[in-house]
């Protein structure tokens, strides 16, 4: 494994997604296996957070939220229009999510992902799934948003896509690591 080093700048492009409309989908099966629990986080501790974040982007550049300090994003977790989701198998977190509503009408999907050790086991779209009918449960929405990158999991953005977002805008961006990446998740 060659690792890219903080310091190193890196290009990548954005692309803004929305759903207009509530899926048709009905709510997921859970994949095969050990059962799985979707939690609800009521008014996180930041550290819990920030070792999901950690866990699920650190191969991603995942770095923003650590430029925020404690308070805000403890105001941010408690908020309550934002709400954080679990997903725990066999006894430990595979993946969370994080729903934004503080925008009138507009539910935010701010975060998702599966710890590496969970990537191809089937879990992806089952979390993905239940976040976007989670989103659109709640009363008032009329949109669904959210964004990945380049820099994200290859197969993130299809999969946003077969779950029903459609691309509604792209930009290119650069920024420069503050921790070392592993070097097969830059994009060239």
């Amino acid at each position: 494994m060659s690792v890219t080093p903080a310091g190193t700048e890196l290009r990548y492009t954005v692309t803004w997604l929305e759903m207009a409309e509530p899926p048709t989908y009905a709510w997921p099966v859970q994949p095969a296996g050990a059962p799985a629990s979707l939690l609800k986080a009521e008014e996180p501790p930041v550290w819990f957070f920030l070792g999901l974040y950690d866990a699920v982007g650190r191969d991603y550049a995942w770095e923003d939220m650590h430029d925020r300090s404690e308070d805000d994003l403890a105001r941010w977790l408690s908020h309550p229009d934002t709400a954080l989701y679990t997903l725990m198998h066999k006894g430990w977190p595979h993946g969370f999510f994080m729903l934004d509503h503080r925008k009138p009408d507009v539910c935010d999907l701010a975060y998702f992902g599966l710890v590496p050790q969970a990537i191809g086991r089937g879990l992806g779209r089952f979390l993905l799934q239940s976040a976007v009918l989670t989103g659109w449960s709640r009363e008032g929405v009329s949109k669904m948003t959210l964004n990945t990158n380049t820099l994200d999991h290859p197969r993130a953005l299809g999969l946003y896509q077969r779950c029903g977002f459609v691309p509604v805008r792209r930009s290119d961006h650069s920024r420069v690591l503050k921790r070392p990446l592993d070097s097969s998740r830059v994009p060239t």
